[in-house]
């Protein structure tokens, strides 16, 4: 009786959990550690020079009411821009290409692998 109780427990958390199959969280937290000048996430994150990253993936961007954004990104917010995977994996890869006049200066990360895993970890915040 507590076997298909738990298997069906197991499988209901599986399905509120974003599925990053391609990403691994562990990795992206060593990943983040390029973000961590600029970005927090967490319990007890703050605004730096870039906004809070907790429940990025899957937000509209610009959805901070606490940070001064770009006038490119509040551009691109009015437009309806949501941090979904496919538009975080472009910004994190070249943001300067994908959002031109954005206040970010990171250059990007160079291996789809290191993207890939950062995203996974920024899902893991809510």
């Amino acid at each position: 009786m507590i076997r298909p109780i738990l298997s069906t427990a197991a499988m209901l958390m599986a399905l509120t959990v974003p599925a990053f199959a391609e990403g691994d969280a562990d990795k992206g937290e060593k990943v983040f550690k390029k973000c961590k000048a600029c970005h927090a996430v967490g319990e007890d994150a703050k605004n730096k020079v870039g906004p809070v990253l907790n429940g990025i993936v899957g937000s509209p961007a610009g959805a901070n009411p606490d940070f001064k954004y770009s006038d490119a990104m509040t551009e691109m917010a009015a437009e309806g821009l949501v941090w979904d995977e496919e538009s975080l994996t472009a910004f994190l890869t070249k943001p300067k290409d994908f959002m031109k006049g954005t206040k970010m200066s990171f250059a990007g990360l160079r291996k789809e692998a290191d993207t890939e895993n950062v995203i996974a970890y920024l899902s893991t915040f809510n």
